[in-house]
C-alpha cells in the first residue's frame, strides 16, 4: 500500500501541472467541497511554506548571492516599489471610489510575495528559474517586516490586524514551516530528498489542490447571480498580474532576458493565500472574490504566455508542459 501510494504521489508529480489549473475548476463546480474545504486553507498555506524550504537549493540561491546586485533590486522594487506604486494609483482615483474591501485586496495583491511555486513555472518555461527561486526567497523572509508597513501606509485603521499582529503571524507562519523543514530535512537526510523529489512534488501538486478548491468558495455562487461583475473583476486580477510583469520587464530590461522575465513572472504571481491566512482566513466578501478569482492568473498565466516567452527569450523556452 506504502509504495502504491509513493508510485501515485511520483506519477502526480511528474504529471501534476495540468491538474493544478483543472483544480480551481473542480472548486467552482463542486461548490458545496469549496465551503468545505475553506477552514482548511490556512492548514494548506502553511503544508505548502513547508514543502517549500524543504525543497529549497541551497547551492543555487548561494551562486546568485555571490552576484546579489540584481537580486538586491529586483526584492526592493517587489516588496516595496510594486505597492507603493498601486498606493499611488488608489491615491489618484481615490480611495473612497474604490472603497475598503477593493483597497484591502489590492494590498494583498501586490504585498504578498510571490508563490513559492514561481521557480516552478520558470523552469517549466525552458527558462533558468534560481533568480526566482533567490528572490521567492528572499521575499518570504522580509514579508513580515514590508507587509504591516505598507498595510499601515495603505490601510490604515482599515488594517484587519494591527501592524505588530501582521508581523507576528506572518513571522509565525514562515518560522514554524522553516523549523518543520528543517526537521525533515534532518531526518531525512539530503540524499532521500534527491530521490523523492517526484512525491514531494506530488504532495505539493495534491495541496495545491486543496488550497485552490478551497479558494474558490462563493466563486460559482458570484458568477451565478453577477456573471458580468465576477468576469470584470477577474480581468482586473489578471490585468494587475500583467501590470506588475511589464513594468518589471521595463524596469530590468538592461539585465539579460531571461532573468529579466523570471524578475517579471516572479512579482506577477503573488502568495495571496499567505496574506489570508495570517489574517486570520477572514475578509470582507468582496476582497476574498478577489483573492479568489486572482488565483486564476497565477495558475494560467504560464500556458497563456508560453509564445510570448519563446519571442522574448527564444527559441528555446516557452517548453510548459
Amino acid at each position: 500500500m506504502i509504495r502504491m501510494i509513493g508510485a501515485g504521489l511520483a506519477w502526480i508529480g511528474r504529471h501534476g501541472t495540468a491538474a493544478l489549473v483543472v483544480s480551481i475548476f473542480i472548486g467552482v463546480a463542486l461548490p458545496a467541497l469549496s465551503a468545505y474545504m475553506r477552514p482548511y486553507l490556512g492548514i494548506s498555506v502553511f503544508s505548502l511554506l513547508t514543502l517549500a524550504f524543504l525543497r529549497v537549493d541551497q547551492d543555487a540561491i548561494v551562486r546568485r548571492l555571490r552576484r546579489p546586485t540584481l537580486l538586491i533590486a529586483a526584492l526592493v522594487w517587489m516588496m516595496l516599489g510594486a505597492p507603493l506604486l498601486t498606493w499611488m494609483a488608489i491615491l489618484a482615483i481615490g480611495p473612497d471610489q474604490l472603497g475598503p474591501d477593493i483597497v484591502l485586496a489590492l494590498y494583498i495583491a501586490t504585498a504578498a510575495p510571490p508563490v513559492m511555486a514561481a521557480p516552478a513555472f520558470i523552469y517549466l518555461l525552458g527558462l533558468d528559474g534560481t533568480l526566482s527561486l533567490a528572490l521567492s526567497v528572499a521575499a518570504l523572509i522580509v514579508t513580515p517586516l514590508t507587509a504591516p508597513l505598507v498595510g499601515e501606509l495603505m490601510l490604515g485603521p482599515s488594517l484587519p490586524l494591527s501592524v505588530g499582529g501582521l508581523a507576528l503571524q506572518l513571522s509565525a507562519l514562515l518560522v514554524g514551516a522553516f523549523l518543520l523543514s528543517f526537521i525533515f530535512r534532518r531526518l531525512a537526510g539530503r540524499e532521500r530528498l534527491v530521490r523523492s523529489s517526484h512525491h514531494i512534488s506530488g504532495l505539493n501538486v495534491l495541496l495545491l489542490l486543496v488550497f485552490a478548491i478551497a479558494a474558490m468558495d462563493g466563486v460559482a455562487a458570484s458568477f451565478a447571480a453577477k456573471p458580468g461583475f465576477t468576469l470584470g473583476l477577474t480581468a482586473l486580477t489578471f490585468a494587475l498580474a500583467l501590470v506588475q510583469m511589464l513594468l518589471s520587464l521595463a524596469l530590468f530590461a538592461p539585465a539579460s532576458r531571461e532573468d529579466a522575465y523570471a524578475i517579471a513572472h516572479t512579482c506577477g504571481t503573488r502568495n495571496m493565500g499567505l496574506m489570508v491566512a495570517a489574517l486570520g482566513g477572514t475578509l470582507p466578501e468582496l476582497t476574498w472574490l478577489w483573492f479568489a478569482v486572482g488565483q486564476f492568473p497565477i495558475y494560467m498565466l504560464p500556458m497563456m504566455l508560453k509564445p510570448f516567452v519563446r519571442l522574448y527569450c527564444g527559441p528555446n523556452a516557452g517548453s510548459v508542459t
